[in-house]
């Protein structure tokens, strides 16, 4: 892999995504999503996929183009309450699902792009999370097929007490697609605000992560301090510019502002 990992466009930087690939994909609601890398997914024509993601954007928007078009077989999530056609799918058989709490989905993402098999949590004993039995796949005609197995647990001394901890397994993906406002061409990245959310867990996981940034600088240029995520775990970076659309998944304004309109 050389030093300048830039790609032209990114039909170019997904062309080697394949059916049934596993994705881990950045962004939270519809924010920070790496849509023109999710459009050049979609026009390539693979299904099959099996994607990593905090939730799965809504019917027109974000992963949402992916699942409305039957490209996802199956989703590994913590949210997916704004999307309708995803809730279809579930109780129709057609979408496989393993949810999980949000902040595991996080420290599952960050263990395996740190090399960690895998790690104990609180999050969830006692619960369907460690005992098992939540539906993740439905037969389409009211029943299920499938439903998640039960986790090891352990005991540990926490503050001296001894407390049952949930064995969580890491999260490693053929590839990671991921938005970042400021990268440079040795694929270091910079997020803005809250969407530096799940983008720099999602690029980690990635055995090949590629990025799209608003605006590509030379090396240099952005100052180490400020980097948010190190250009050793992108492989591929692609300038789509500023001129993008960000939706806003729920706007909320004041009473008195919504009589004015």
């Amino acid at each position: 892999m050389g030093l300048d990992k830039t790609v032209a466009t990114a039909r170019e930087a997904v062309s080697d995504i394949s059916s049934g690939s596993s994705l881990a994909v950045g962004g939270f609601g519809l924010c920070g999503n790496p849509m023109q890398l999710i459009e050049a997914v979609l026009e390539s024509g693979v299904n099959r996929l099996h994607v990593f993601s905090n939730n799965c954007g809504i019917d027109d928007w974000g992963l949402g183009i992916l699942l409305s078009n039957g490209r996802i077989s199956k989703m590994t999530s913590s949210y997916v309450g704004e999307n309708k056609e995803f809730e279809r799918q579930i109780f129709a058989g057609e979408l496989e699902v393993e949810l999980t709490p949000q902040g595991t989905l996080a420290e599952r993402l960050r263990a395996g792009g740190s090399g960690i098999a895998g790690f104990y949590t609180q999050t969830g004993v006692g619960t369907p999370v460690e005992l098992g039995g939540i539906p993740q796949l439905y037969d389409g005609k009211g029943g299920i097929s499938v439903v998640s197995a039960p986790k090891d647990t352990r005991v540990f001394e926490l503050h001296g007490e001894q407390t049952t901890f949930v064995l969580e397994e890491a999260i490693t993906t053929d590839f990671s697609l991921v938005h970042a406002k400021l990268g440079d061409r040795h694929g270091n990245l910079v997020f803005n605000k809250s969407a530096r959310n799940f983008n720099p867990l999602a690029a980690m996981a990635g055995r090949i992560c590629i990025a799209q940034v608003e605006t590509l600088v030379e090396p240099g240029e952005i100052d180490g301090d400020l980097i948010h995520l190190p250009g050793i775990y992108v492989h591929r970076i692609v300038e789509v510019g500023t001129d993008i659309t960000k939706p806003i998944e729920r706007r909320t304004v004041r009473l008195e502002q919504l009589a004015h309109r």
